[in-house]
């Protein structure tokens, strides 16, 4: 097995060998080159100290020195250098109580959380595979290195990372891996939501965001995401479905790009049916006003795991538009207004969520559902590329226009825009100063 290293990472590596260390690539990088993917960043870990490295470079950095790792600089680029240790036992589900260094590169690999990211490699050595990382590759699995619930004891979050990493790559968890997740889920509860939203978030702009359904089988989302376990257990008897809320939320996923607002948007845009769940005489479920409640849900959801507020503004957004239009022949005027709602700049990102809610459904009127956004997808293209007016940034009439032509500033210099816009998006070719002014203000 032959790795590409990274000319700085050899340099690295061959500075602290020289030096009479032993020194590795290793984790999550050795990981990624042996399945072609371009690592995002490359690890070293090394027998030498935190002080010998730090004096065998001229610039680096204390990243966390107790626990051995310095940062070494190369041309403003960072390169994390970690000591071989060994952990002490866990005292919030994250940290070691204590970190002892070791001489051996086995110890370092043994405290690490999968096989798969138990590798190390140098030029000299090859590949350094104590605890059968490769083959766990070949046959698809993750696999924690030791005994499963160690590792989830000493951070919990590992259960979330298995889960993702599963997803990632298409992987299989092995059962014994499997079960200590089933066993450990609660203790996530101990997690911070910063840590659980970024893992969550992997997971869902991973090719398969479907392996949620596997946190769910697990007992997972019961910790980090108790309204999903509701949406799967909320049945949905009805033509236009065929799925639980929540098998139907699972099935959106597939249907948008891997981005991280429109993922999760579809994770939350039935969210809050369960809440607005009604069985007629029929028992046929309706879920009316679940629009406007998914989207406060969502916000209250983002915020619990402290996502930024610019994801946070536009998932909410087009949650709260999801069913926006449907049954409703699209004319131009009527785009444009809708373009005006909900914004121009998420507009496009709704019509593609719109279809992924459909492609989810049943097969009941599917094509006329497809049909109809279709039709509103062509006046919207063709609105852009007209360069029309859908807001007051683009009226060409600007406050500064109404003063000059005598308007005080107030609540009727607002009123007036207002009025000039509400009347461009009903004839759009009147969007030039002039016209405007002749027609609210009669000025010719």
């Amino acid at each position: 097995m032959v790795i590409n290293l990274p000319e700085k990472v050899k340099y690295i590596i061959d500075s602290i060998t020289e030096a009479g260390f032993e020194a590795y690539a290793v984790g999550g990088c050795i990981r990624d080159s042996i399945l072609g993917r371009e690592p995002s960043d490359w690890d070293i870990t090394t027998s030498a100290r935190p002080e010998q490295v730090k004096a065998l470079f001229s610039r680096t950095v204390d990243t966390g020195i107790a626990h051995g790792t310095v940062t070494v600089m190369l041309d403003r680029e960072g390169y994390e250098v970690t000591t071989y240790r060994i952990d002490g036992e866990y005292e919030d589900h994250r940290h070691p109580k204590e970190v002892v260094f070791t001489s051996r590169l086995v110890e370092d690999l043994r405290r690490r959380d999968f096989t798969i990211n138990a590798m190390a490699y140098n030029e000299t050595s090859g590949l350094v595979d104590a605890f059968d990382g490769m083959g766990d590759i070949r046959r698809g699995v993750i696999r924690c290195v030791g005994r499963a619930g160690e590792r989830f004891t000493e951070d919990a979050l590992r259960i979330l990372r298995a889960l993702r990493f599963s997803a990632q790559l298409g992987y299989t968890v092995e059962e014994g891996t499997r079960q200590a997740i089933r066993e450990l889920a609660p203790s996530l509860a101990a997690i911070s939501a910063e840590r659980i939203a970024v893992e969550l978030v992997k997971l869902l702009v991973s090719p398969h965001p479907d392996y949620l359904r596997q946190a769910y089988d697990m007992g997972v989302t019961a910790v980090i995401l108790p309204e999903l376990d509701r949406c799967m257990e909320t049945p949905q008897n009805h033509p236009h479905h065929c799925y639980t809320v929540g098998e139907h939320i699972l099935h959106s996923l597939w249907g948008v790009p891997a981005v991280k607002d429109m993922r999760l948007a579809m994770l939350l845009h039935d969210i809050g049916k369960p809440r607005t769940l009604e069985t007629d005489s029929q028992g046929i479920t309706h879920f009316h006003g679940h629009p406007a409640v998914s989207a406060r849900m969502a916000e209250e959801i983002l915020r619990r795991l402290k996502l930024d507020n610019d994801t946070i503004i536009t998932v909410r957004r087009l949650v709260e538009f999801h069913d926006y239009g449907n049954n409703v022949p699209p004319t131009p005027a009527i785009v444009r207004r809708a373009m005006n709602r909900i914004g121009e700049d998420i507009f496009a990102k709704l019509l593609i969520i719109k279809r992924a809610d459909i492609m989810a459904q049943s097969e009941y009127r599917r094509r006329e559902k497809l049909e109809l956004v279709d039709a509103w997808d062509r006046e919207y293209r063709g609105i852009v590329a007209r360069g029309q007016c859908i807001s007051l940034k683009n009226l060409a009439v600007s406050g500064k226009d109404l003063v000059a032509a005598g308007v005080k500033p107030g609540p009727e210099l607002g009123a007036i825009l207002q009025q000039m816009l509400d009347h461009v998006l009903e004839v759009p070719e009147d969007n030039t100063r002039e016209k405007l002014l002749t027609i609210f203000l009669k000025v010719t």
